[in-house]
């Protein structure tokens, strides 16, 4: 049960992505770029999440997963500073 859970959770990251870049490309808004980076970071993370738990049981990717979602929120923090000046 645990595996869907995390397929669900990369699935629903990667369309959050897709929606935000998509919307970018529509209308050029540089806060909905970011936004879509941060979710392709996320989701990223999830998939590493899945193959750490379950593919992959032996080596702890637990350092990468960390840094690919902290490269997201970075990158969202980022955007959103940027574009508040």
């Amino acid at each position: 049960m645990a595996e869907a859970v995390y397929i669900l959770c990369a699935l629903t990251s990667l369309a959050c992505a897709v929606l935000l870049l998509r919307g970018y490309g529509r209308s050029g808004l540089r806060l909905l770029l970011w936004s879509g980076l941060c979710f392709v970071a996320l989701s990223l993370s999830n998939v590493l999440l899945f193959v750490d738990l379950v593919v992959v049981q032996g080596i702890d990717l637990s350092l990468w997963r960390s840094a690919l979602a902290l490269v997201g929120v970075a990158t969202l923090l980022y955007g959103l500073i940027w574009e508040a000046q």
